[in-house]
């Protein structure tokens, strides 16, 4: 890939949030090898049954299979996994009241716990008719600027594309509030049937959806307000993710597609508030937090109004237009440091979002299974869910050390076409770019969630409606699906499904 002779806006990143043990040039060999794209797709491959290298556990057929702590925790750190699960299903209410750990909800917010989104650790989906409440998805929204946040965002990510938060509902709208505030807005969700006719004669109907922020309760957006839907991911193997080299990751991208691939994955940058420095974006399905703190400390401001020593604002993200939002009573306790939720607190919640466990793989040996793996590779789905990464060797018991996973993701932002695109950039990410989701325990959405909603609004209501919604670098991949021989098709969700 040409670059100047300063690099790309990406060099010289580092992983400020691990305590990391150099690996050895022995090490580098072994990892080399034991990640090399594979070229038997005749049997199972050597560890591929535990995508989660030691961490993984036994694949449960109940609601709670995404719900287990890591298998290589230790007792201590057992513990901490439920202190945090418990803080993950606190149900937050408004303050004061008598239970000072657990108020400051609100004002204004789209769910009362985390657990409420996250339903037992699982997928989001979007409302399923309109008396469902939609409490694991809302619209991100935002206003094209011309100023980056910092003078060091523009130094360091050069190319991206600066938005602002909307003056008066700020970068996130919810549809909950306290008594004697408003609401922001209702989603509302029109589908539009579009066919697509496989190789087979086959049909399949995708529904391609319209949102619309209504029955606002603070006046009118932004006239250049940009609306994005986000549903709530599943929690598993998110440790995991955090612990891979940031060098590994960046070894794939090629924003310029110098290798003539059609693939061109950009690494997403983002400012970490802890760290004060630039960091690679690895969590939201734009990848805009660095890290899982971050990610957890955001999503307590934003989706519950919970202040905390990242995001301070008592009330939440109420902007300071929404005047009696910002001057309603606040749940700071004086004990937790002057917030709703203290690092303590926030600290637990974290590792038990580190640790939640990925289930085992299963029927790795079956010959559907083992044909569908190779369909998936060859068809080229592998471009951009890369499949296995070894994470850095860390200091200490931390159970995410030296593990090689399976997660089927590169981490990287990608152009997925006019169809999912939201027009709504995000750091480097335009408005039809988006990081590869991870795919281990996709099969089991089912299972935990009670639903087969995929993408990142839900749109996708099975397996073969999501990769039939993949265009831009994946048309061509999308494509072969169409085309294939049927026999073919429902091997390649066979696999999926395994994963």
């Amino acid at each position: 890939m040409a670059q100047d002779a300063a690099g790309p806006p990406w060099a010289g990143l580092e992983d400020y949030h691990l305590d990391i043990i150099t690996r050895t040039d022995e090490e580098r060999v072994r990892i080399a090898d034991v990640t090399a794209p594979p070229r038997d797709f005749t049997s199972a491959w050597a560890f591929e049954k535990n995508p989660a290298g030691g961490q993984t556990v036994r694949a449960r057929d109940t609601a709670d299979a995404f719900s287990q702590p890591a298998k290589n925790l230790t007792f201590e750190q057992e513990m901490d996994f439920r202190l945090g699960n418990g803080m993950f299903e606190r149900v937050w209410v408004s303050a004061p009241a008598s239970t000072l750990a657990s108020d400051g909800l609100g004002p204004l917010y789209n769910a009362r716990s985390c657990q409420r989104c996250h339903l037992k650790d699982g997928r989001g989906h979007p409302p399923e008719g309109p008396e469902d409440s939609a409490v694991s998805m809302f619209l991100r929204v935002s206003v094209p600027t011309q100023q980056a946040d910092t003078e060091a965002m523009e130094a360091y990510i050069a190319g991206t594309h600066p938005t602002a938060p909307d003056p008066t509902y700020g970068t996130q709208l919810q549809d909950f509030s306290l008594p004697g505030h408003a609401p922001e807005y209702r989603l509302q969700i029109d589908y539009e049937e579009v066919e697509v006719a496989l190789s087979g004669g086959e049909t399949v109907t995708l529904r391609e959806p319209t949102y619309t922020a209504a029955d606002l309760g603070y006046g009118p957006l932004h006239p250049g307000a940009m609306l994005s839907p986000r549903v709530a991911p599943q929690m598993i193997g998110m440790g995991l993710l955090e612990a891979i080299p940031t060098e590994d990751i960046l070894a794939w991208a090629d924003p310029e597609d110098a290798d003539g691939d059609g693939i061109s994955g950009t690494p997403q940058i983002v400012w970490s508030d802890v760290y004060d420095q630039p960091m690679l974006g690895r969590f939201g399905h734009k990848a805009g937090n660095p890290t899982i703190q971050e990610q957890t400390a955001s999503a307590f401001a934003g989706d519950i109004g919970i202040s905390n020593p990242i995001h301070t604002a008592g009330s939440g993200e109420c902007t300071d237009a929404q005047t009696d939002c910002t001057a309603a009573l606040h749940g700071g306790d004086a004990e937790q440091g002057g917030f709703e939720i203290d690092q303590v607190g926030l600290g637990l919640v974290t590792f038990y979002s580190q640790t939640l466990a990925v289930p085992a793989r299963r029927d790795v040996g079956d010959p559907d299974v083992l044909r569908g793996r190779e369909v998936f590779f060859k068809t080229g789905c592998a471009d951009c869910h890369r499949p296995n990464y070894v994470t850095h060797r860390l200091e200490g018991n931390d159970p995410a050390s030296f593990q090689l996973i399976w997660p089927y993701t590169d981490m990287l932002l990608h152009d997925m076409g006019p169809g999912l695109a939201d027009n709504r950039p995000e750091g480097r990410a335009s408005g039809r770019e988006w990081r590869t989701a991870p795919l281990w325990g996709i099969g089991m959405t089912e299972t935990v969630s009670g639903h087969t909603y995929f993408l990142h609004d839900g749109r996708a209501r099975s397996l073969l409606e999501a990769v039939l919604w993949h265009g831009g670098e994946a048309e061509a991949a999308r494509n072969r699906v169409v085309e294939m021989p049927p026999e073919d098709c429902e091997a390649l969700i066979r696999y999926l499904e395994s994963l």
